[in-house]
């Protein structure tokens, strides 16, 4: 299973001298975080996990028999990792952040989990075609081989589980990266308990649960301060005309957002088709008006990027006329797709909204949109789009 420094947060050196305590008492200090307590209790959680990996690196653990019959040498164990969860918004993924770049770990992987989830497909469905599934050897350990061999710390972004497919891998797939050694932090809107709750066949999926709280501490960040609701509400959201001013704002948004966090291009896979991003961090994503409007697209696509992004950041939307009527009706469909799942949209378009598409075949359909995308802009829309948003 290749990992790919192109589709997450990698890295093969030795982190910052500064530990996540004193990274994160820099950051109050010159007014970057406030003060909070529950975020300052999970900063010793992982300040303690800091102190445990200097040059650790990821070795199959001895257990039972196998242990007695060697002497000589010292059991290995690997440090228990971090389970952070809580509401949106309460500093998870900064958190998280913020120890991975800190982490004195030489071989480290940050990846979004739906992302991990997606190389693991593809690398089950890969060995299946193999000849060597034909020996009846086990993909998921495998796979658990190649990952232990890159990445001694993985730290998970947004873990959930949302259908029956991922939850059958999963138990055996994080029973062998722990038998590996591998050290494992990540991030869920979900306390262990309810993760995959209602699921199909979810008896299946309790082993893996009762294995994270067995092998991951917890951490609940449940700040009464919703901190990225409140950076949405102070922010213009709708920036006219295009030019250098606008995209400096763009620039603003997504980085308050993301609180500065790295970002890198993303492929989002719908059915065999991609769709690139221009750049992905903590749940935001950039796109030009014509990766999403100006090529073949529909509802399908939309709904997958809505369903993977909190916030789109969308920048190049032009004067639409008759002539572009095919990028007009896309664009009615996005913004329809994303106005139902309640995302975040900032945009930078070349007029006022009531402008954007002046043709006649898409004039009645275009007032829901405008609509809309005023009702997008409002601090109500605001408030519903983020109690349903993942981060």
């Amino acid at each position: 299973m290749a990992m790919t420094e192109t589709k997450s947060e990698a890295s093969n050196l030795v982190g910052k001298k500064s530990d996540p305590r004193q990274e994160y008492e820099s950051r109050k200090k010159i007014g970057t975080l406030k003060p909070d307590e529950l975020q300052e209790q999970a900063v010793e959680k992982l300040q303690h996990l800091y102190g445990l990996l200097y040059d650790y690196e990821a070795k199959p653990a001895m257990a039972g028999w196998r242990a007695w019959f060697r002497f000589g040498e010292k059991h290995h164990k690997s440090p228990q990792g971090l389970y952070i969860f809580g509401p949106v918004g309460r500093g998870k993924s900064m958190l998280t952040d913020l120890f991975f770049e800190c982490a004195p770990v030489k071989c480290k992987r940050r990846i979004h989990f739906h992302e991990f989830m997606i190389e693991v497909h593809d690398a089950a469905h890969a060995w299946r075609r193999s000849k060597v599934s034909k020996r009846g050897r086990d993909p998921l350990l495998q796979i658990a081989k190649s990952i232990a061999s890159e990445a001694s710390l993985l730290c998970f972004d947004e873990f959930h589980v949302t259908n029956v497919a991922d939850a059958m891998i999963l138990g055996r797939l994080f029973e062998n990266l722990f038998e590996l050694g591998v050290v494992i932090v990540l991030t869920s809107n979900f306390e262990p308990d309810l993760l995959y709750k209602d699921g199909l066949q979810r008896e299946r999926f309790l082993p893996c649960i009762e294995l994270l709280k067995q092998r991951l501490d917890p951490i609940e960040l449940n700040s009464p301060i919703d901190y990225r609701l409140a950076r949405l509400k102070q922010m213009k959201v709708f920036h006219f005309p295009l030019g250098p001013a606008s995209t400096q704002a763009l620039e603003k948004s997504f980085f308050d957002l993301t609180e500065g966090a790295l970002s890198s291009p993303e492929i989002v896979s719908v059915k065999g088709r991609d769709i690139k991003v221009n750049r992905a961090a903590r749940g935001v994503a950039w796109f030009g008006f014509d990766q999403l409007c100006g090529e073949p697209r529909g509802a399908e696509d939309y709904l997958n990027l809505g369903k993977r992004f909190h916030t789109i950041i969308l920048d190049g939307v032009p004067h639409l006329t008759e002539e572009t009527r095919n990028e007009a009706k896309r664009f009615i469909t996005l913004i329809d797709t994303l106005y139902e799942l309640r995302v975040n949209l900032v945009m930078a378009a070349s007029t006022a909204p009531h402008d954007i598409y002046k043709g006649a075949t898409h004039a009645f359909e275009f007032e829901r949109t405008l609509s809309r995308l005023m009702e997008m802009q409002a601090d109500d829309y605001i408030d519903t789009a983020h109690q349903g948003a993942a981060g």
